[in-house]
């Protein structure tokens, strides 16, 4: 049978976040450059802008699939393949519920650290994994025991665990996620998590699909489904230093290249910010790199 690998980045904010910085039409050109096959918007608590983008997304030759990162009574969880806003506050089973009840697959970002709303090891429902059987007929005392194991059964799952978010400072919240995946089955997914255009695409994922022949033929059901049946990779890697410092510059030379093209007011400003990150990233490189280079020589003589 044939199967193609499609590169996603399932966490992405637009400038509809309130800690978002920029437009989707400059975030799909940045993912289509570096290499991604779709991007998925996920702004907090609105999905206006990212409906658009997926909308938009066949222009940049990319999938489109619309998202959402919802704000629920416990932490964050992402609605990925939504068309529409889940319900706010409400308890994390819940939302989860109606992710999966209107098509989407329910996503955990950045597990465990509460400093970004991530949601406690208890609060994510996972079903026990007893295999007890439930016997309609049962009663008293055996009924009991029977309803209690027909809800356990209906206890919805998540769909995956973001393994690897591009975002976190040190890797235990993302080695600590990863035990939990692997501890309950869950597929694994990375992420950058990216609030600006440097970021998009620095951790991302690829699934794979079956039955198509290229990634034009695959469709956003394509992608949901190959999450749902666990069949991803991550790839959420420190990237080397000279490799990070083009990254930056790329997506500063896109950034002004679209404030210069749209002819927005910020164009000028914008494009003067993305030679100042340029210029800075690349010194932040060449620092990291000369301390490293001291530490090794400490370690060996």
């Amino acid at each position: 049978m044939s199967r193609v690998t499609v590169s996603i980045d399932p966490h992405v904010h637009s400038d509809d976040s309130y800690d978002g910085h920029e437009p989707v039409e400059l975030i799909l050109e940045h993912a289509a450059e570096i290499g991604l096959d779709a991007v998925v918007v996920t702004d907090h608590d609105v999905i206006g802008e990212s409906k658009r983008a997926a909308e938009i997304a066949d222009e940049y030759g990319l999938i489109g699939i619309p998202g959402v990162e919802v704000s629920t009574a416990h932490g964050h969880l992402l609605a990925v393949g939504v068309e529409r806003m889940p319900p706010r506050r409400r308890p994390y089973d819940e939302t989860v519920t109606w992710i999966r009840d209107h098509g989407g697959v329910a996503i955990v970002p950045h597990p465990f650290q509460r400093s970004r709303h991530g949601v406690r090891e208890r609060n994510i429902p996972v079903p026990d994994s007893g295999d007890e059987e439930v016997d309609a007929t049962a009663t008293g005392a055996d009924a009991d025991v029977t309803t209690e194991a027909a809800e356990v059964a209906d206890t919805p799952e998540v769909d995956a665990i973001e393994v690897f978010n591009a975002w976190l400072f040190t890797g235990y919240r993302n080695r600590r996620a990863r035990r939990f995946a692997a501890k309950h089955g869950y597929p694994g997914v990375a992420a950058s998590d990216a609030h600006r255009l440097n970021y998009v695409g620095r951790a991302f994922t690829e699934v794979e699909i079956e039955g198509r022949e290229s990634v034009a033929a695959v469709t956003a059901d394509d992608v949901l489904d190959a999450i749902r049946n666990g069949t991803t990779r991550v790839d959420g890697r420190r990237a080397p230093i000279r490799m990070a410092a083009k990254h930056y510059v790329g997506a500063a030379g896109r950034k002004s290249a679209y404030y210069a093209r749209t002819g927005a007011v910020r164009s000028a400003t914008a494009a003067s910010r993305g030679v100042a990150e340029a210029v800075s990233t690349a010194r932040v490189a060449v620092s990291q790199g000369a301390h490293r280079a001291a530490r090794v020589l400490s370690w060996v003589t």
